[in-house]
């Protein structure tokens, strides 16, 4: 085997669940081979150095073996080796966000009974006398 469409090979070394979601991210220009956006239907050969943008965070890999089936987790760490860089990146970035405090939306519609009560606690604490 010399080569494999990308989207197939991005499938199989799971860095997206399905083969349509790999087509759409090479579609939208996040995956890049050599510093250029491919096509879906663009071989992958061994020895390519790819820049992979999903959910889980940027990947700079360089593919070591070529398969066109998906299979469990582990052999498919072993179609491809991160480079120290993109993984030190990674990291820092989830680190970050770990760090940064939870956002919570505005619900829509009515308040929760739930949201009452903390509405009447606060409430409460801002009109008694003497408390500020």
């Amino acid at each position: 085997m010399t080569g494999v469409r990308m989207d197939k090979w991005l499938w199989a070394a799971r860095f997206f669940k399905t083969r349509a979601l790999a087509a759409r991210a090479c579609e939208l220009g996040r995956i890049e081979c050599h510093g250029q956006s491919v096509k879906a239907s663009r071989e992958v050969r061994v020895g390519d150095r790819l820049q992979v943008k999903n959910d889980s965070g940027d990947f700079q890999v360089e593919v070591l073996l070529l398969s066109d089936q998906r299979g469990p987790a582990l052999v498919a760490q072993t179609l491809y080796q991160e480079t120290e860089a993109s993984r030190e990146a990674r990291l820092k970035r989830a680190e970050e966000r770990k760090a940064m405090p939870p956002f919570e939306r505005w619900r829509e519609g009515r308040p929760s009974k739930r949201d009452r009560r903390q509405l009447d606690r606060f409430r409460k604490w801002q009109t008694e006398p003497g408390t500020k």
